[in-house]
């Protein structure tokens, strides 16, 4: 039989399998389960099992102390939090040790920089244990911030070592973000993923800061990889454009990827630095519908939504008949497009070329699936290594250049006339590429800044 223990409303206590020598918890019989403060939760597999990654801050209200964990996850369950919102959560089991006991706890990890405790302990790792007296406090002992400091100090954490870094991004379990995440790591780099709504700005001519979802500043990091969606393009850029304001290198900047973003501009920009392009047409009146066509060789014809990305939006127009429809459609509720020339001898394929730095370090050609439609867009589809000719490498690295990006996907199609560029984006995702060539594009991403900070070298 277990003793049960009398302990406070607030308790100092350790973490001994995540290496947290002492972590201040408010032990609360209201709430059914513990939390962890945790930040950067990712999720991998070891040895066939689910695994995460994330880091503490073990100490309220600061970040300068980090420690990096890794725990086998035991479930994925909603909880609903003291503010009453319902959150999908990771559940981990490790070792509490309070006073002179010590047993296993299960720990769901959440982001509680808002709350005054970095650790919550429920009544599920209190049944049978542990009776509170909530007059009480830290019945086991006060940590002092002189052994606090001995405990996360340089010697006991390690030498920082290498950049800080942060992937700016809004999914971290996303195949490319886990991967750069990784290939910083693995090259001696603190890295850090900051999702793009949980980052807000302070605007000031004296103190300029980004803070992040509790307040915490991000002021001292040396660099940022954007991963933006689409949809998050203003926002995004606007982050990226006052971390640049503070010194912080972008390994694309706000411009370029705002440039990018836009179709038309992008393709005129190219055109002016003698890169080719299917014919492709532009008009604001659906009077002129019949001379667009006629302008881009006549059907079948592509019809692109200027606003749309990586292949949504666009329409494969047959006949002339069904050119006219979808281009007054489109016309007809105010939205902008494009029409471009049809590549009939392209046969379903399209290369798309990965420039890092100014140099294509990988490559592959892209085909439709049996059925799939696939016209002068990239809808996925099977893809294979490639050899690429040294104009499709120039192109890819003259777009690039245009468009002043450091990384960026580069879609080329062939045909009778020579390799055409139709896209260049500039957060190409990293699965379909890696996986079909081998190469270890992250790593090269994460080269590409260390090429900046000399210091390194």
């Amino acid at each position: 039989m277990i003793d049960k223990i009398i302990v406070g409303s607030e308790e100092w206590c350790s973490l001994p399998n995540l290496k947290v020598p002492a972590i201040k918890v408010r032990v609360d019989s209201g709430a059914k389960t513990s939390a962890l403060h945790a930040e950067q939760i990712v999720p991998f597999e070891k040895n066939g099992e689910k695994w995460v990654k994330f880091v503490i801050h073990p100490i309220q209200r600061s970040a300068k102390s980090t420690i990096n964990c890794e725990a086998k996850v035991i479930d994925k369950r909603v909880v609903k939090s003291s503010t009453g919102t319902r959150e999908s959560r990771y559940v981990i089991q490790t070792e509490l040790s309070l006073g002179e006991q010590s047993w296993n706890i299960e720990l769901t990890l959440t982001n509680r920089d808002s709350m005054g405790f970095r650790m919550l302990l429920g009544r599920e790792a209190m049944t049978g244990r542990i009776i509170v007296d909530p007059d009480e406090h830290f019945k086991f002992g006060i940590v002092t911030p002189e052994k606090l400091k001995e405990y996360y100090s340089t010697s006991h954490l390690g030498d920082k070592k290498g950049l800080r870094i942060g992937v700016l991004a809004s999914n971290p379990e996303l195949y490319s973000n886990r991967r750069i995440m990784e290939a910083g790591e693995l090259r001696g780099h603190e890295m850090h993923f900051l999702n793009i709504k949980h980052c807000y700005m302070k605007l000031d001519a004296d103190h300029p800061e980004i803070h992040y979802r509790g307040g915490r500043i991000l002021n001292d990091f040396d660099a940022v990889i954007p991963r933006i969606r689409p949809s998050m393009t203003y926002y995004g850029c606007s982050l990226i454009r006052h971390f640049e304001s503070l010194k912080v290198y972008s390994l694309n900047n706000a411009a370029s990827i705002t440039q990018s973003r836009d179709k038309l501009y992008s393709l005129q920009m190219l055109l002016n630095h003698g890169v080719d392009i299917p014919t492709t047409g532009f008009a604001n009146s659906p009077l002129d519908t019949n001379d667009l066509i006629n302008m881009v060789g006549g059907s079948p014809l592509i019809v692109k939504l200027l606003e749309g990305t990586q292949g949504k939006g666009v329409v494969l127009a047959e006949t002339k008949k069904a050119a006219e429809s979808v281009i007054n459609a489109f016309k007809s509720v105010g939205a902008n497009i494009l029409v471009q020339e049809f590549i009939k001898e392209a046969n379903g394929k399209d290369l798309r070329l990965f420039v890092v730095d100014g140099k294509v370090v990988a490559a592959m050609q892209r085909e439709a699936l049996p059925g799939e439609f696939r016209a002068n867009i990239h809808l996925g589809g099977k893809a294979s290594i490639v050899k690429v000719t040294p104009d499709e490498k120039k192109i890819a690295i003259k777009a690039a250049k245009a468009m002043n990006l450091k990384v960026a996907g580069v879609d080329i199609i062939r045909s009778a006339k020579g390799p055409l560029l139709l896209e260049v984006n500039s957060s190409p995702g990293l699965e379909g590429i890696e996986g079909a060539t081998g190469k270890d594009i992250a790593g090269e991403m994460i080269k590409a800044i260390e090429k900046n900070f000399k210091w390194l070298h």
